[in-house]
């Protein structure tokens, strides 16, 4: 008994000397920054404004540079559409294409602002990302919508240019055929 005892008890000393050791070290660090603020000059300190307390401290950062788009990237932005695009349940939404980054779009809704670049898939359909956001835009003939992918799901459905309108009534009178027809005569081969 007198040994687990006493094991335990160098176990909370060295807990409690390591908790000292952080303690002291979080001092340093903030006597350092004390320091630092008054080798300020004056007049830079006057120039800012006071931060409140518990208010994080915004500071500009410089957007990293966007990368270059490949050939096969840029075939796709060519095709997305841009304007004004009214959805389902009355929202809609903004797409504009980037004059400075070729192959870019800003894309913007109630709520949400992204910026998308195109990105190449299997399927055809034209998808569009915001990496940093999450956000996921897929464009098909018909109609075009936005997901939320972080938080998994859309943000806006149905959504339809002009020239996917009219393929969408198109497809209403004269719909393609189905992915399985029974009632092709290939089905019916005699075994």
């Amino acid at each position: 008994m007198r040994r687990i005892n006493s094991m335990v008890l160098i176990v909370v000393s060295s807990l409690l000397s390591a908790s000292l050791t952080l303690a002291q070290s979080a001092g340093h660090a903030s006597a350092a920054g004390k320091s630092d603020a008054k080798s300020k000059p004056a007049a830079q300190n006057k120039a800012s404004k006071p931060a409140k307390k518990n208010e994080p401290v915004k500071r500009a950062v410089a957007a990293p540079p966007e990368t270059p788009l490949a050939p096969q990237e840029l075939s796709i932005a060519e095709r997305v559409h841009v304007g004004h695009l009214p959805c389902e349940l009355g929202a809609s939404v903004q797409m504009t294409a980037d004059t400075n980054t070729p192959g870019y779009f800003n894309l913007q809704g109630k709520g949400y602002k992204y910026r998308m670049k195109p990105v190449t898939t299997s399927t055809g359909a034209i998808r569009l990302e915001d990496e940093k956001a999450g956000a996921v835009w897929l464009q098909l003939a018909n109609k075009s919508m936005l997901m939320d992918q972080k938080n998994g799901r859309r943000l806006a459905d149905e959504c339809a240019h002009p020239d996917q309108v009219a393929v969408a009534n198109d497809m209403k009178l004269n719909p393609p055929p189905a992915l399985i027809d029974v009632s092709n005569d290939a089905t019916s081969v005699q075994r």
